[in-house]
């Protein structure tokens, strides 16, 4: 019951916030026809409603202005109207909005025809100018009116959505894409660690585990060349490496005495060059192997450290375990760079070889990238499938955008490269009735067409469209759901929202 009560409790909320910011005149809102006249420019969309241009008779221009391409209200700066007909040219200027994003003109026509609306937009990114072309001026009342009323209007399946309601959400409309739209293979891919993002830190020596501190769990950061624990070897009576290294640093401090006291005996000729020479290998064998030991170990034992900055990813003793030499005793990653992979289907054996590029869908947060943007490439594609499995393996490096975990299943898209161009559109303008798509058409910036389509291909980000659109209409880009929700309630009227 009340996820059926939702949709309307939101979209009340809308149309509550709408009708707040009403003038108090708007019970005496005129029922006269009105003209509608959208226009664009790089940095605005502007949607105005105008009472009809009668020479000599006052016109009210209730403009909306949204900025591009986020399509939030202009909140502050200066908007010059200029009505241009037949030579003559009427102007005001206003200061500042009546309300966010709502410009409130009167102007009064001296000429008859057609004509202009020029908007010159300053604010603080500058200044913008924005016209409108195929403005009528009627002579009389009743031209207009008859003009107007002939004219085609689209009432049905639509729904009106204010401007002042689109401002609210993260809405955004757009015109289709036509471009090469090349076969996808959908698959799903294993988040696995980059062959040099990740190091298997090993014992060198037999022992037991000690840990150095309580800090060190899966997780914790840690730098290069820090002390992460000790494989003690001392109480053992084979492989003690404390044994071992004591037995190495006495060979190498009587070594040392004795190539020291030979080369003081070899000066009066006491030893022969021989043994000197002799004692000198000796010196500098046991040296060798003391410092090699010395390195990682002490009388203690092992000292295991961080080969580089990271985190554990993966501890694979306890502490008080006995370990041998060679064993793993944790996994030490960056995840800076990640290894993403799939497997496919080997009916898709022929175009593998036409991968371009891929799209990537984080199962945790919804998120989609493109390979570009991970900063990605496609590093092998397999050339035949194991005894394990009939897949064929196909492996993309990226870059971990933060919110990708080693062990963890993305959504992937396999994009295969073409010259074939498809009518596209993005995913999110989409909505899905039982099993059926539709996208909301633009009338205009209020009233939008609810329209079926036939779709195509899609890559997680864009989708095909194969009949239904064209490549001329505009369409709602983001919040085509809430569209779909004022609809469904059926609470909106067409003339919510202004006042004329």
């Amino acid at each position: 019951m009340y996820f059926r009560l939702f949709p309307a409790l939101l979209i009340s909320l809308l149309l509550s916030a709408c009708s707040n910011n009403r003038h108090q005149d708007h019970e005496n809102e005129s029922e006269e026809p009105k003209v509608n006249y959208t226009a664009y420019s790089d940095s605005f969309e502007i949607f105005a409603e105008a009472d009809p241009f009668v020479t000599g008779v006052p016109s009210n221009v209730l403009s909306h202005f949204s900025i591009l391409p986020d399509f939030k209200p202009l909140e502050s700066g200066t908007v010059t109207l200029k009505l241009n007909v037949s030579g003559q040219t009427i102007e005001q200027t206003l200061e500042k909005p009546d309300r966010k994003g709502i410009y409130s003109f009167d102007v009064t026509p001296a000429g008859t025809g057609e004509g202009t609306l020029e908007f010159i937009v300053r604010s603080e990114a500058g200044e913008d100018r924005i016209i409108v072309p195929d403005v009528t001026v009627y002579p009389d009342a009743v031209a207009a009116e008859k003009d107007i009323e002939s004219r085609p209007s689209s009432t049905t399946n639509t729904s009106v959505f204010t401007k002042e309601q689109s401002w609210k959400i993260d809405f955004s409309t757009g015109y289709p894409l036509r471009q090469p739209f090349g076969q996808m293979i959908k698959t799903t891919a294993l988040v696995q660690p980059a062959k040099g993002d990740e190091v298997v830190v090993t014992a060198k020596t037999g022992g037991v585990v000690s840990f150095t501190g309580n800090q060190l769990l899966e997780g914790a950061v840690v730098s290069s060349g820090q002390s992460l624990l000790q494989v003690k070897g001392s109480g053992f009576a084979e492989e003690n490496s404390a044994v071992r290294f004591a037995e190495a640093q006495n060979n190498y401090e009587q070594a040392k005495a004795d190539f020291e006291r030979a080369t003081l005996l070899s000066a009066d000729k006491i030893v022969s060059d021989k043994q000197l020479l002799e004692a000198k290998t000796r010196y500098e064998n046991s040296k060798s192997v003391y410092e090699n030991l010395q390195q990682s170990f002490s009388r203690s034992g092992q000292t295991v450290t961080s080969p580089m900055t990271g985190f554990v990813r993966q501890l694979l003793v306890e502490n008080g375990q006995y370990v041998e030499a060679g064993q793993p005793l944790m996994v030490i990653s960056q995840s800076g760079k990640l290894l993403l992979r799939a497997e496919v289907q080997q009916r898709y054996t022929q175009v593998l070889n036409s991968i371009s590029t891929a799209t990537v869908r984080c199962a945790n947060d919804n998120i989609t990238y493109t390979l570009e943007e991970l900063g990605g490439k496609v590093l092998s594609i397999g050339k035949a499938s194991n005894a394990d499995s009939y897949l064929i393996p196909v492996n993309i490096q990226v870059n971990n955008p933060g919110n990708l975990v080693p062990g963890s299943f993305v959504e992937l898209w396999l994009k295969t490269v073409t010259d074939i161009e498809a009518l596209t559109i993005p995913v999110s303008s989409i909505i899905e009735e039982q099993g059926s798509f539709f996208v909301f058409v633009q009338v205009t910036p209020e009233r939008f067409e609810k329209r079926l389509i036939q779709t195509g291909e899609t890559d997680g980000i864009l989708t095909e469209v194969t009949g239904g659109l064209k490549d001329s209409e505009r369409i709602v880009t983001k919040g085509a759901m809430l569209i779909k929700l004022a609809q469904a309630t059926g609470a909106l009227d067409a003339h919510s929202g202004h006042v004329h």
